[in-house]
């Protein structure tokens, strides 16, 4: 059996809910991180001293990561049973709403202990709905796309991240030209109440998305795992741990960029505020260009050659951009900015939009491809911030930061290593790409884009 061609229209469709999707998840984080590194230690942490303020906020910033894997448990038992479309859905209305409710929540000056509570509180139900998010917008572009065009659609869902980080900079560059009373007073919570224009238009996109052609075929001939998470913990760890240590590093550097260099330019460097989000906007305008890049070069080239590129190259960039930022030099430090988002936070992942789904065997693709990733997320991102800030304080020096980062990355590149190529694999395949062969057919029995 044959699956089904998609309409370009469909394609369109799926690639638009996959990208402004991910963007929320992204402008959720992203406002978030900066929050915890420019106001949050003041309105819910305000009676420690500023250093024990900061590891606070980014321990907050933590929770969510940790709740992740909790997410991406309970969301991926139902995204290869019941499809991938209303597990997208549930999982954006979560973020989304409670993205919204950190717009209302009191501070410690109205409430006192009850306002990090609720905080810590919303912040894991931001990272619980975030737990299948990126990892479903993957599959869902991936099992859509025609073979030869995975990389490039695939890696969209980066692409809607780098929106997102740009988007959250810029909601958070324009709060920060009120004077600092309204700031702190309403202006930030302004920027976590304007997610519910992004959440609302995805919700609008995604309700809309008809089913993968891939998945339909799967649910047609019965062959859908009754219970994907056990079938990937009996017949898919190794692909899972594969998943995980590929991406660890990236998820290190990507977090570290994102969040722990805005306090980083803040507080050491000395760069005013106001430029922080700007930076970091131009990054993720830069970034989001570069994951279309490197999603297309994938495609011409194979995902492992470009993937060992890529962590290659992020193996040895850690310490020349903190040499970089530490001129002061604004030119230097956008220069350095741009580079970092272009191949740690966008464009290493864009690949693995593609490269992850490939992996797995058609049954619990979803269930592996996010066990996988949000693991990592734990062990990488949720804990990188933090990490970094105890670091800093503990040598008051960026080389144990940048050190962190290469060993992080040097596990990724090493795992990348093992990997099989898997471009233009058959998705309809049960058996996952690393347990034999690479296993294709002919290109009239995929979807075309």
């Amino acid at each position: 059996m044959e699956t089904s061609e998609p309409s370009r229209q469909e394609v369109r469709r799926a690639a638009l809910a996959g990208l402004i999707g991910t963007a929320l998840e992204q402008y959720d984080f992203v406002i978030y991180g900066t929050a915890s590194a420019l106001v949050f230690s003041h309105l819910f942490f305000p009676n420690i001293s500023a250093t024990a303020g900061l590891l606070a906020s980014f321990s907050a910033y933590a929770v969510g990561f940790c709740a992740r894997p909790l997410g991406g448990f309970f969301f991926s038992r139902y995204g290869d049973r019941l499809g991938r479309k209303w597990i997208l859905v549930a999982t954006l209305t979560l973020m989304g709403v409670a993205t919204m409710a950190i717009g209302v929540l009191p501070t410690y000056e109205s409430v006192g202990v009850w306002a990090p509570i609720l905080l810590v509180l919303s912040r894991f139900l931001q990272g619980f709905g975030a737990g299948a998010e990126q990892s479903g917008g993957a599959t869902l572009l991936t099992e859509t796309a025609a073979r030869g065009k995975r990389g490039r659609l695939a890696a969209l869902v980066m692409t809607g991240a780098a929106a997102g980080t740009a988007l959250g900079a810029g909601a958070w560059a324009l709060v920060q030209l009120l004077p600092d009373d309204q700031l702190m007073s309403w202006g930030w919570r302004v920027v976590f109440l304007s997610s519910a224009f992004v959440t609302i238009a995805a919700y609008i996109l995604r309700r809309r998305l008809k089913e993968t052609p891939v998945f339909t075929e799967i649910k047609a001939e019965r062959a859908a795992a009754a219970a994907p998470v056990r079938e990937v913990f009996r017949n898919g760890k190794k692909a899972v741990a594969l998943v995980t240590l590929m991406t660890v590093g990236l998820s290190v550097q990507s977090y570290t960029y994102q969040v722990f260099m805005a306090s980083y330019l803040k507080g050491t460097v000395k760069i005013d505020a106001q430029t922080v989000p700007e930076i970091l906007l131009v990054g993720a305008i830069f970034g989001g260009i570069g994951a279309i890049v490197l999603g297309y070069l994938s495609d011409l080239f194979g995902r492992r050659p470009v993937f060992l590129g890529i962590t290659g190259l992020l193996l040895l960039l850690p310490a020349p951009t903190f040499i970089a930022l530490s001129t002061g030099n604004l030119t230097i430090i956008y220069l350095a900015m741009i580079v970092g988002f272009v191949f740690a936070c966008q464009g290493g992942v864009a690949v693995t939009m593609s490269y992850f789904p490939e992996l797995f065997g058609s049954r619990y693709r979803y269930a592996g491809v996010t066990l996988g990733r949000e693991f990592a997320a734990v062990l990488g991102g949720g804990f990188a911030p933090l990490i970094a800030v105890a670091l800093m304080g503990a040598f008051d020096s960026w080389v144990p930061v940048a050190i962190y980062m290469t060993v992080a990355m040097a596990i990724t590149f090493g795992a990348g290593l093992f990997a099989p190529e898997t471009k233009d694999r058959d998705l309809l395949a049960p058996e996952n790409a690393n347990d034999g062969t690479l296993v294709t057919r002919p290109a009239t029995a995929t979807a075309t884009a």
